[in-house]
């Protein structure tokens, strides 16, 4: 699922939710809904995360397991 991809993200760059939910501009509250797929994910917000990763939006949504961003 899309949730666990972007926890394992984080705790793969050494994260805590507080840290990136400060980069998102998120309270960690809203942040850990995300990530534990209580609530949907902004697109907007989706996108941040593929940013800040370094990764396509399209491997956050499972759509593929290629990390690279094609450019």
């Amino acid at each position: 699922m899309i949730y666990r991809r972007i926890r394992d993200l984080r705790e793969d760059a050494d994260l805590t939710q507080t840290e990136l939910s400060r980069y998102l501009n998120l309270t960690k509250r809203s942040y850990s809904h995300y990530e534990n797929g209580t609530r949907n994910l902004p697109v907007d917000i989706l996108i941040s995360i593929a940013d800040f990763h370094n990764v396509s939006t399209d491997y956050l949504l499972e759509r593929t397991n290629n990390k690279k961003v094609n450019k």
